[in-house]
This record gives structure tokens, sequence and C-alpha cells, in this order.
């Protein structure tokens, strides 16, 4: 699925899910020299001890910088029932890392001259419907088909516990219509991976988990890595968690037969990391198919999807990141590197509700690695006059914006249904998201007035806005209401893959969508409601006895129905 935000997002759902970061980022400090393996040992573990506290579900980490062992440990608990704690040799399930398996099992394929990238699915999978478009094994790999992703549907979350063939499983999905014509957007997309899954079977003649395990596995040394299977005993394995408004909770069964080629496999820190070596020094595939694997793909635009085959690819310090990252009920996983540089950093978690993840934990550690430690990140103080230059509504497509605004001396962006965060100078029309290391920048017209903004995510494509005449949104104003009002609403509301509780403490409403913080909303009327940090509104409605029954949850335009338990 997508990144952990600190909003509300109606189609967040962490089954079978992908974090995955693509460090580009400008103006930097000054590059220094790389710090030594005993200081760099004491900056991540200062880090992940603060991130998993010893009495919480932990992390495993392994940290690999030219060969040398730099740290491996395990934090917090692996059972908290129990008080075991984590160790570095445990299993974890490693959600969308799987990705990368997946393309390499494709790519052997193709070096065998079982197939090739370029051909039509239909070529393998003879009844799959594409509407009379060329989808093609690419478009699967990078995410670009327009096959719409089974995980974003409502009507997959009631079915996670439900042991599927794979044929059900690609009937969750196969029957409608498209995103986007294959090949014009980029769209982070799980049935992709399911379907390439298909293919390596239909292929190979092997099951996907067989082939996986012994055609894969034994290239890298991998000892502790298996497919996934909930009610097999596994040595070792840790014990995944997630925390809702309650509380630490057990994390939600899911059958293993759902996430398959997108995200059901299982390793150990010490196995990524020997994957991640073998994989980059052609151990696993060719030269040639590994140049491939890791060429992001482009977009008609020409810009760069910044994601290749299962893998996202980056620049920072001036070096090559190849990286990934998984979600899955429970667990939270990285695996990233600067191969040209000896450097590899795995994160393993079994808490997925964690306020900083193994993505954001690797990231700092392989800045740091790398001699550009992100704390040092140097910015720029503007007049006023100068940041007002910038204010205004960017437009990167039919419903989407990108608000500029300034507030006394900071500046901020907003996109249409999403959160508003700071942004802060690095550069002459360079400006750096702080909270997440995007990056914008902007570009002047002949005149040398403000026309364009390129913005470059730590995941995704890079996108381009047109500056506008448009007025800038208006902020909403809150109301004064009786707080007793407020307990009508407090509960559970189920909405399609988000499930969220509204909580009242003392004269303050909040919602607090699983897994992530509580954010209070405002009310605009006895019934509506909105959020600041996010556009996010929400509207209460009952029934003929007066009692609240649901709510609507409105977030960029899109209108998601939420029943109360």
């Amino acid at each position: 699925m997508t990144p952990k935000s600190h909003g509300v997002r109606p189609a967040l759902a962490r089954a079978a899910g992908a974090l995955l970061m693509t460090l580009a980022v400008a103006a930097l400090p000054v590059q220094a020299a790389p710090p030594s393996n005993q200081d760099l040992e004491a900056y991540a573990d200062k880090l992940l001890s603060a991130a998993y506290p010893a009495d919480q579900p932990g992390a495993a980490v392994l940290v690999v910088k030219d060969g040398q062992t730099v740290l491996r440990k395990g934090y917090g608990l692996a059972n908290v029932e129990l008080g075991v704690p984590v160790s570095p040799d445990m299993v974890f399930e490693i959600g969308s890392v799987t990705k990368q398996f997946t393309a390499a099992a494709i790519l052997l394929l193709q070096e065998r001259g079982q197939l090739r990238v370029e051909d039509d699915i239909t070529k393998y999978l003879t009844d799959y419907p594409t509407h009379g478009e060329k989808v093609t094994i690419e478009h699967l790999l990078t995410h670009t088909s327009g096959i719409p992703s089974y995980t974003g549907m409502p009507e997959w979350l009631p079915r996670v516990r439900e042991d599927m063939s794979l044929d059900t499983l690609i009937g969750l999905f196969k029957d409608k219509p498209f995103d986007f014509k294959p090949g014009a957007e980029w769209r982070y997309n799980n049935s992709g991976y399911i379907l390439l899954g298909a293919i390596v079977e239909k292929v190979s003649g092997k099951s996907y988990e067989r082939f996986v395990e012994e055609e894969l596995f034994p290239k890298a040394g991998m000892k502790a890595s298996r497919y996934g299977h909930q009610e097999e005993v596994i040595p070792r394995r840790a014990t995944g968690y997630s925390r809702d408004a309650s509380g630490l909770r057990n994390a939600s069964y899911l059958s293993m037969t759902q996430p398959y080629a997108a995200g059901s496999l299982m390793s150990t820190v010490d196995d990524l990391v020997a994957w991640g070596r073998a994989l980059s020094g052609g151990a696993v595939v060719s030269q040639a198919s590994l140049q491939r694997m890791t060429a992001p793909a482009k977009l008609p635009s020409g810009l760069s999807t910044q994601y290749a085959y299962g893998l996202g690819i980056g620049q920072y310090a001036g070096r090559r990141i190849v990286e990934h990252g998984g979600g899955i009920f429970g667990y939270v996983s990285y695996l990233g590197g600067a191969p040209e540089a000896g450097l590899y950093v795995a994160i393993l978690s079994n808490n997925d509700s964690a306020e900083t993840g193994p993505e954001e934990l690797g990231m700092k550690i392989l800045a740091k690695a790398l001699g550009q430690p992100m704390e040092d990140l140097k910015t720029l103080d503007l007049d006023a006059a100068r940041m007002d230059e910038y204010v205004g509504v960017y437009r990167f497509g039919p419903e989407t914006t990108r608000t500029i605004t300034r507030d006394g001396t900071k500046l901020f962006s907003q996109r249409s249904g999403g959160s508003k965060q700071e942004i802060r100078a690095t550069g002459p029309d360079e400006f750096i998201f702080p909270s997440s290391f995007t990056r914008y920048r902007f570009q002047r017209d002949a005149r040398g007035r403000l026309a364009t903004v390129e913005m470059t995510p730590r995941s995704g494509p890079i996108e381009k806005g047109q500056r506008t005449d448009e007025p800038i949104p208006q902020e909403r104003q809150a109301i004064q209401l009786d707080p007793a009002v407020f307990d009508a609403y407090v509960g559970q509301y189920d909405l399609p893959n988000l499930s969220v509780a509204i909580l009242r403490e003392g004269d303050q409403l909040f919602a607090s969508p699983a897994g992530q913080p509580k954010l209070q909303l405002f009310p605009e009327s006895e019934t509506r409601f909105f959020l600041k940090e996010v556009d996010v509104q929400i509207e209460f409605h009952r029934g003929e006895d007066g009692k609240v029954t649901g709510l609507t949850l409105t977030q960029g335009g899109m209108k998601m129905e939420g029943k109360k338990k």
C-alpha cells in the first residue's frame, strides 16, 4: 500500500503494504568524511533505542558497511505477553520487500528464454481481460499498468481472513475498469505483483512459493527465509502487533494466500542483507538483468517514476540508493543500501504503529553513513516579500493542486486532500519538506516570474505543477458547541480499508484512525466537523430514532461512508 501517514487516509490498508523511499535531496549540508564504524554504530543504536522501548514491540537491525558488521542487534519485545526480547536472528513478515524477489524471478525466467518483459500478459494469462489495452509484464513490474490494486477496494478488507486460491484472488480485481491507460501514470499496485506471481507459476511450472525458496534463496545463502504461513510453526518468529484507540493489540489475522507474490515472504535481517549483497553483486541475476531491474521507469512526460522492478531508486550524497520497504498486519520492514559504497541497512519490526518506523530510521542511518546526516541539513531564512513570491495555487492534474501559503515567517504547502506541511528554502527557488525530505524546485519564465514547480518526493514519481491564478482556499472556521453534543458521536466506525475511533477528551473531539495518532475535530455545525492538519471533513448521520448510525468522510473530493459499530 502506501507509506504511513499522520493524516486520515480513506485508502489506508496495512496488508501487503509497501513503504518505499527514494532519497533525492538537494542542497544538503556540505559532505563530511563518513563516520567511523563506531560512531555509526552509536548513532544507529541511539535511533533504534528511542524508537523501540524495551517494554514495547520492537525491531531487529543489521547495518553492514564495506563488508563489516557495524550493528546487529534487537530492540524491544518479540512477544509482549511473554516478555521475550527481540533477537537479531528472529523471523519477521517482510511485506512488500517481497516484490524485489518477484521481480528477480521474472528476470531469471527471461534469462532462460521463457518470457520477455515486453510481452503482453495475455500471452501467459490468456483469459485476463485487458479491455483492449496492451499490458506488458514490465507495466506490472513498474506499477504503470493501470490495473486497480485490490488492497484499495472496499470489498477486500472484510475478506482478509479467507484462504483464497490464486484464481479467486485475481477474481477480486480482474473485471474492474482500469485506473488509467497502461504506461500513462504510476500508481503503487499490489494487483500487478499478484499477476506476476501467476506468470512465474505458469512459465516455470512451479508454485511461486517453491520457485522463490528453491531458485532464489539459495543464490544468496538465505537459510531462515520462507514463504509465510500463519498456521505453520516457525522457529524464532516474532509476534506482530498493532495499536488502535484502545491501545496495543495483537495484529489482525491475514491469510498469507492474499499478499502472495506482492508481500507474503518472511525473513531475517541477516538474510535480507545477504540478499542485497548477492543481488547487487550479480549472484542472483546477470549484470544485464540487474541493470534493467534498477533502471527507474519514465512516464510519457519524461519524468522519472523513481521506481524500477520491485525497487525504489534514488540518489543521496552522490551515491545511488536502492531500497524498498514493506508493511503488513503487525509488521513493517526496510531494506536499503548504497551498493557501490558497500553499505546495507535492514530493519524488521513487529510494531506496525510505531511513530518512527524502519523506513525513516533506515534512511537516516544511510545518510549518516554517507557523511550527510539529515540532522545537519542547512536551510535559508527568507524575508516576507521573497516568501510571498511563492504563495499561490499550483495545479498538478485535473483533481490535484498544491497550495503554498505563508504564516508569519514560515511557508507551508498543502496538497488537495492532504496535510499542511512546512517547506524550507535550501537554495535559490529550491525548498525541502523537513518532515519527509520531499523536494520542491521552482522554475521561472523568461520574465523571471514563477511558472512551474517540480516535486521530487521520497516515494513515487517526480511531478510537475503549473502556477495558476486560482484563489487560495479559505480556511475553515470552527464554531462553539456544547461538548455534551460530542458524546453521541463517540465510538468506532468502519470505513472501506479503514477503522476510525471517535473519542471525547474533556471538551474536545478527536478522530483516531487505526495505527495512527489521534487528530482533533473542529465543528462547523452540530453534525459537520473538519481537521486542521489534513484536508478532511467528517459529517455524522442519525437514524430515525435520533441515534448516530454512521459518518461520511470527505478527503480530496472523495467521499467514504462509515458505519458505527
